[in-house]
C-alpha cells in the first residue's frame, strides 16, 4: 500500500504526515508512507487545496488536516 501526504511543508502538512505514520503504525500496516511537496506531481492527483492524503494513488481528502481516526478508515477502505 502506498499512502501520499500532498502539501506543501506548512504546519498542518506537517501535521498530516505525522497522523498518517501513526495511523500506519497503529494498524500495523505495511505501508509506504510517500509525502509529495512538489508542486507539479500534486496537481497530478489534480489536488486544488492542501493539505492532502492519497492511498494508492486515490485522492481521499484535500484542503483540511484528518485525524488519525479519519485517516485509518481511509486506510481500511484499501485493505
Amino acid at each position: 500500500m502506498q499512502v501520499q501526504v500532498l502539501g506543501t511543508n506548512c504546519r498542518e502538512c506537517s501535521a498530516m504526515e505525522k497522523n498518517v505514520r501513526a495511523a500506519v503504525a497503529e494498524l500495523n500496516l505495511d505501508a509506504d508512507v510517500i509525502v509529495i511537496t512538489d508542486l507539479m506531481k500534486m496537481m497530478e492527483f489534480n489536488l486544488l487545496e492542501t493539505p492532502g492524503l492519497a492511498v494508492n494513488g486515490k485522492v481521499k481528502a484535500a484542503g483540511r488536516l484528518l485525524d488519525v481516526a479519519e485517516i485509518k478508515a481511509y486506510l481500511q477502505e484499501e485493505l
